[in-house]
């Protein structure tokens, strides 16, 4: 008895419980499926496996045997295929140590597609645990379970070091220029994505890989970016950092991930970009400059580009082009000073009727070398031609971008008012534009100029300046019949108003009302002259209103002949007969006469000023051999001696050589003479002749007209002031300085401590009265 109870005791301890046999028919079965022989496998059959255990509560049996075998297998795996791929590192050849590292990424990608093959045959048979058991017990499905495995086995040291290094030596191995397999990155990207390591879902490649990736590339950038800078120009250089980019962008498109892309970008704009802002624009023969000067225009959009990547580059960009635009301004300004301080200057006269308007004179007067005219348009054309190569490139290059367009305004503003004749020399340019007779321009030509010239027109802080020349100019071409067409010239007025108001063309406009007003005036002394005996000399009047026109053309006298007062006096009694209170002030300097003239050849009909005439009367009676000195002149015609002398040089000097002057020169002095030239031939018969004039003004006359303008600003302040006190009743100090220059920046910029001085004048004047507190001002009401 007692050996046969020993014999059944050991015979039950070996005796296998059903769940057992269960499990141990599935497991072998499992292990089939990780040899991949699961076509003779019935699905029913391991699902029943499965489905009993858990209902027999053999669930943690299960749980724990099928994760025991999966770790089996993938430690398997690793081993096999993958530890017997790390690259052997013998081999200083890029493209093999390229596809060292990609059988490495391969082997990785196959064991990966191996495991996530057999997990998902797992999940489709424990179906029933994992809806059962896992919730029930707080453990992870078995799919979940697997990917555990997979990166406690597999994405561990070494491994993990090995596919790191593989990634990032592939990733150099491109930066280097080589062809890589970005397909086996990305599959081992793809694997190393899928797989979480902490509960907020942070990837592998989020902690392993990219970090690396960042400081590999940091570290690379670095020392590309030094390299560019020794190497390359700045087109090269921008060439390249432009290559780079859209090799970043490539690699973190096709293979790395996209999360990588922007603290990639972030390296790359900082190392290649942000830190060469200045040395970009600075190179030398390749810089922002050079760029301009050679209309790269590509060059300058990838510039610009680039520029815009990171938060300085625009910034930079603009004070660049700023800088640049002031640099050729100034050359402008100081080339036009130049031209005007040499020795000898080009005057231009008066064009000529008949083919006369190539006709040009050089002199000098009173011993001061006049400025010449030529200066004047070549400065404006230049600043002209600088804008069109700056709108060029901000449309074409910069994208019309608004903020460069603002650096380009102001770069233009400061440069055209360092220039203190900018005022002058544009109204001179538009003076001849609009003057009649100029060759090989059509009217829509003239018109495209005059609006490019209303764009420089813009930038000038002194208006007021301009006007007072513009008016100056305008006289003169109505008065002498210049204009091209009064429709060309009514045009520029109402660019002007458009630009300035109403109030800034008002007296202009009052100048075409007057030559209306006068041309019907005519027509009625003509009516008058037909009931009355007309005087011998024809004359045309044009009656100018004084608060209209430019007063700098000051009444310089002369003694009429007597021919000429008669007509002067018939004229005077038929107006001052119309107009009673008025009276009327001749202008002999803004007059010209057409006086036929006896020569020994012949006859011609000359067209000269009103002094012209005056100086020529006294020759009439003087015989071949006689002639008379300038003292004689100047007593004869009581003329001022800067007037005698400019058409002195005008008759004597010029082209047409009425008169001759002894000894023969270009300069007139007092101890000159003259006498008429009988022997003067001319194949035209009629001849005008130009008064020989600088055009721009004399150091002297622009003084004259700098004090005009500043008194007139002077009211201009006050009449500011009184106007907003008036309406404000009550202002402090800086309020008033800062509202009255705004409202005066249309026409000047004026100087606060002007304006104080003003203020302290009104003050004196009791228009204002100063509050207690010294800080602010009362109207008084009068």
């Amino acid at each position: 008895m007692p050996f046969l109870t020993v014999v059944h005791r050991v015979y039950r301890h070996t005796e296998t419980s059903p769940q057992e046999d269960t499990w141990n028919r599935l497991s072998n079965n499992i292990r089939e499926i990780h040899k991949h022989n699961a076509s003779s496998l019935s699905f029913e059959e391991n699902y029943r496996y499965a489905y009993n255990m858990v209902m027999y509560k053999s669930g943690p049996m299960l749980y724990k045997g099928v994760c025991q075998l999966v770790a089996e297998n993938v430690d398997r795996l690793a081993e096999e295929d993958i530890i017997s791929a790390f690259p052997k590192g013998s081999s200083s050849d890029p493209v093999q140590q390229g596809q060292e590292n990609e059988l490495l990424l391969r082997a990785l990608r196959r064991v990966w597609d191996d495991h996530t093959g057999n997990m998902s045959k797992l999940r489709d048979l424990l179906k029933y645990m994992d809806r059962v058991y896992t919730k029930s017990h707080e453990v992870p499905e078995i799919w979940d379970a697997g990917l555990d495995l997979f990166l406690k086995h597999i994405i561990r040291p070494p491994i993990r070091d090995h596919l790191v290094a593989a990634i990032l030596s592939l990733v150099q191995i491109e930066r280097d220029g080589y062809v890589i397999s970005r397909s086996a990155v990305k599959e081992c990207v793809d694997v190393l994505l899928q797989l979480s390591v902490s509960q907020d879902g942070e990837t592998v490649y989020k902690r392993d890989v990219e970090p690396e990736v960042l400081r590999a590339s940091e570290t690379f950038y670095i020392a590309e970016a030094e390299r560019l800078r020794a190497s390359c120009d700045a087109s090269e250089f921008l060439r390249r950092v432009e290559a780079r980019f859209e090799s970043e962008k490539s690699r973190t498109y096709h293979y790395l991930h996209s999360q990588t892309g922007p603290p990639l970008r972030k390296i790359l704009e900082e190392h290649l970009l942000a830190q060469n802002l200045s040395t970009i624009i600075d190179m030398s023969n390749s810089g922002l400059d050079p760029m301009l000067d050679l209309d790269k225009i590509e060059d300058l959009n990838r510039l610009y580009r680039l520029f815009g990547m990171v938060p300085g580059g625009l910034p930079s960009l603009r004070r660049g082009l700023k800088n640049s635009i002031i640099r050729r301004g100034k050359e402008v300004n100081q080339a036009s000073m130049c031209t005007e301080g040499g020795e000898e200057v080009e005057i231009e006269a008066d064009k000529t009727e008949a083919k006369t308007a190539k006709g040009k004179a050089k002199a000098r007067t009173g011993g001061m070398l006049p400025q010449t005219l030529t200066s004047a348009l070549k400065w404006v054309q230049d600043v002209l031609d600088l804008k069109d190569k700056f709108d060029k490139g901000w449309k074409e290059a910069f994208d019309s971008n608004r903020d460069i367009e603002s650096s380009i305004n102001e770069a233009f503003e400061d440069f055209i008012n360092l220039n203190e004749k900018a005022p002058e020399y544009i109204s001179l340019f538009i003076d001849e534009n609009l003057k009649k007779g100029l060759k090989g321009k059509s009217e829509m030509e003239v018109d495209i100029i005059l609006e490019k010239t209303i764009t420089v027109f813009r930038y000038l802080t002194e208006k007021d300046a301009f006007e007072r020349y513009y008016k100056n100019h305008l006289a003169k071409r109505l008065l002498l019949g210049r204009s091209v067409s009064d429709d060309a010239e009514r045009g520029m007025l109402a660019k002007l108003k458009v630009e300035c108001g109403y109030q800034f063309t008002q007296k202009l406009e009052g100048m075409f009302q007057d030559m209306k007003v006068s041309s019907d005036t005519m027509q009625a002394y003509r009516r008058h002259l037909q009931n009355t005996t007309a005087p011998e000399v024809e004359i045309f009047v044009t009656v100018m209103t004084s608060t209209f026109w430019p007063m700098t053309h000051s009444p310089a006298t002369c003694i009429f002949p007597e021919i000429l007062l008669k007509s002067c006096r018939s004229f005077e009694q038929f107006y001052l007969s119309r107009h009673s209170g008025r009276r009327l002030t001749w202008q002999p300097s803004l007059g010209n006469v057409d006086v036929r003239v006896q020569f020994k050849a012949r006859k011609h009909d000359l067209n000269v000023s009103t002094f012209a005439l005056v100086i020529l009367l006294p020759f009439e009676n003087l015989g071949e051999n006689e002639f008379l000195t300038y003292e004689d002149l100047r007593s004869a015609t009581s003329m001022p001696d800067v007037e005698l002398k400019r058409h002195l040089q005008s008759l004597a000097c010029a082209k047409y050589k009425i008169l001759k002057k002894h000894p023969p020169g270009r300069d007139v002095e007092p101890s000159d003479s003259f006498s008429f030239n009988h022997d003067f031939t001319c194949p035209t018969l009629k001849i005008k002749i130009g008064t020989i004039s600088a055009k721009v003004e004399t150091t002297e006359e622009r003084k004259e007209t700098k004090g005009r303008i500043d008194e007139e600003r002077q009211y201009q302040m006050e009449a500011c002031i009184v106007r907003v006190m008036k309406d404000r009743k009550h202002m402090t100090h800086i309020d008033l300085i800062n509202e009255v220059t705004r409202q005066l920046a249309t026409r000047f910029q004026p100087n606060p401590q002007n304006i104080k001085k003003r203020i302290e004048h009104l003050i004196d004047r009791e228009y204002l009265e100063r509050c207690e507190d010294r800080k602010s001002y009362n109207y008084l009401v009068a």
